[in-house]
């Protein structure tokens, strides 16, 4: 018998570190009252970081062994990070999430008030959009549409064209709803998450729903349970199941026609919310197991546990082949339909470096995003064996996390309010 959402938030002691203040403000959500915590909170002058001139953010070479023998992912000389094609400042407004730096369009986006698109090449602007992004709503990327929730907090969801910033399409819930966000697309349907307004304009509840992305009118939508969180979701779509989770010691799959809970599943430790999906299955890192169950039932397909009590990190399942590294610096690489492990590399142990939380691929070449850490910023991989190619940091200090985002010809690295663009 399939449970329903669960209001849960009980931590396995020491399944994860905390996370860092920016992170805990992304989990927070957003919203005006989220913008004037950070502004009255956060104790450090974003604006205070200088930008510097393309090709003086060095990359600081791995100390110890791992690096790969060959260049590779864009690397000038042997072992060390290449010259930025270019550096700009932004106005980034990240809390450390994965979906706060997108390319698509030929352009690059940072989430952020004014929001601004630059021009992947050059890094010239190319749009913006005076209102900006919301803080703690995502940048939710279709294959031909920027969906955004309105900066206006008038209960709008608009879509924009990426290379243009022209507005395309455009959905209001209900003025029974307030502040919907975008949590996941596909084809057919924009998923979104409102809190539902009582009388006196207070909200103890949310609503789940979905917007058809053609209409704008609304195809579904369900009622969640009292308690449960309509802030810090993270979500993917998969054909008619959609899975998501608001960090919480529970995993939702709703039918995607219907809107119906098709099963929840109480996982046994928490890692913040963050799990990946591939075909038909949801892949969920659980503490030292790494889990993956079936989408359309919930039963677990398969299981890898992790060596000597280290902790899964953030999983990504990139062309077929998922991606995960674990406390002890270790890297794995995954069969994600049968959980065979292809390989696993010491090398980020060996070079002293930070483990990535966030992955990219283009070509041969896998990119990693880390928190703040001066061994830390972009490491360059060979996907085929975990070997270190290289590690650019900005040198900046900024104690912001950095973000990787690629169009297959770049590698934008965003760091506090600067972006790099890498060459692939």
């Amino acid at each position: 018998m399939a449970m329903r959402d669960s209001t849960s938030d009980d931590r396995t002691p020491g399944a994860y570190a905390p996370p860092s203040r920016r992170r805990v403000l992304r989990l927070a959500g957003g919203g005006l009252a989220l913008a004037a915590l950070t502004a009255g909170t956060v104790g450090c002058d974003e604006d205070a970081v200088g930008v510097e001139e393309p090709g003086s953010a060095g990359g600081d070479e791995p100390k110890g062994g791992g690096k790969d023998s060959g260049d590779g992912g864009g690397a000038g000389k042997e072992g060390e990070a290449p010259e930025p094609l270019w550096t700009k400042p932004t106005s980034a407004e990240t809390y450390g999430d994965n979906d706060e730096l997108v390319a698509a369009g030929g352009v690059v986006i940072a989430s952020g008030s004014p929001l601004a698109a630059l021009d992947a090449a050059t890094g010239g602007q190319k749009w913006t959009l005076p209102g900006g992004a919301v803080p703690g709503a995502p940048l939710l990327l279709s294959e031909d549409t920027l969906y955004l929730a309105s900066s206006e907090y008038d209960g709008s969801v608009i879509g924009y064209a990426p290379a243009s910033g022209k507005e395309t399409w455009r959905s209001r819930l209900g003025k029974e709803y307030r502040q919907p966000r975008p949590i996941a697309v596909d084809e057919e349907q924009v998923y979104v998450i409102a809190e539902i307004l009582e009388e006196d304009g207070s909200s103890k509840t949310n609503v789940i729903a979905a917007l058809n992305s053609t209409t704008g009118r609304v195809a579904w939508k369900e009622q969640r349970d009292v308690g449960t969180e309509q802030n810090g979701i993270h979500a993917a779509v998969r054909g008619r199941h959609l899975v998501y989770t608001d960090f919480k010691k529970n995993l939702t799959v709703r039918d995607t026609a219907s809107g119906g809970q098709v099963w929840t599943h109480k996982t046994t430790k928490t890692n913040y919310g963050f799990f990946t999906v591939h075909q038909d299955l949801v892949i969920v890192p659980q503490g030292n197991v790494l889990q993956a169950f079936n989408l359309a039932d919930g039963k677990e397909k398969w299981s890898l546990e992790a060596s000597d009590g280290a902790l899964f990190r953030e999983p990504a399942a990139l062309e077929d082949v998922l991606y995960i590294s674990d406390s002890a610096r270790t890297m794995w690489a995954v069969d994600p339909r049968t959980g065979k492990q292809l390989w696993k590399s010491e090398a980020l142990a060996d070079a002293g470096l930070q483990v990535p939380r966030q992955y990219v691929k283009a070509g041969d070449t896998l990119y990693g995003a880390t928190d703040l850490d001066k061994q830390g910023g972009i490491i360059a991989m060979d996907a085929r064996t975990g070997a270190v190619r290289w590690t650019f940091n900005d040198k900046t200090g900024d104690y912001h996390a950095w973000l990787v985002a690629t169009d297959g010809k770049h590698v934008f690295a965003l760091h506090g309010k600067k972006l790099h663009a890498l060459p692939v």
